[in-house]
């Protein structure tokens, strides 16, 4: 999808921290890309996730969740994690993605992770992806995501 800035990609909390004085712009791109991608489920008459979504779901989930204004996670230059958010990544299963909750080291995410993953879930549900919710290695909670039947 394009913005009157470029392609627009959602972020998916891997990305750097969003400069300050960008935060209306980028919700205006948001918007946008929301609007474009309800305007494809429209013309292609579908219910739930589009193909362009199923095609590239981590861009799909991660929209849905920049949308729902749930923060995502960041990285410096470094690499090192700097805010505490979603980070969304492809699933091991064709078509699916996994949603994090991760932070700063020490940063407190393992605690809010559960909580703050139940709140990602409605607004995944509400543009048409599954998520279950899952305890995985060292007993970190995460979601995977699906498109929905």
């Amino acid at each position: 999808m394009t913005t009157n800035r470029g392609v627009f990609e959602a972020a998916t909390g891997d990305e750097p921290p969003l400069p300050e004085g960008d935060a209306e712009q980028r919700s205006r791109d948001v918007r946008a890309a929301v609007e474009g991608l309800l305007q494809i489920r429209r013309l292609t008459g579908g219910r739930g996730a589009a193909e362009w979504e199923r095609r590239q779901p981590v861009r799909a989930v991660a929209l849905a969740l920049e949308a729902a204004g749930i923060t995502p996670s960041a990285v410096d230059a470094s690499g090192t994690r700097v805010v505490t958010g979603y980070r969304v990544t492809a699933g091991e299963r064709p078509g699916t993605t996994v949603v994090e909750w991760v932070g700063p080291p020490g940063g407190g995410a393992a605690q809010e992770e559960e909580s703050a993953l139940r709140a990602c879930v409605p607004a995944i549900e509400r543009f048409g992806w599954e998520a279950l919710l899952y305890r995985g290695p060292r007993r970190r909670r995460f979601l995977e995501v699906e498109p929905s039947a």
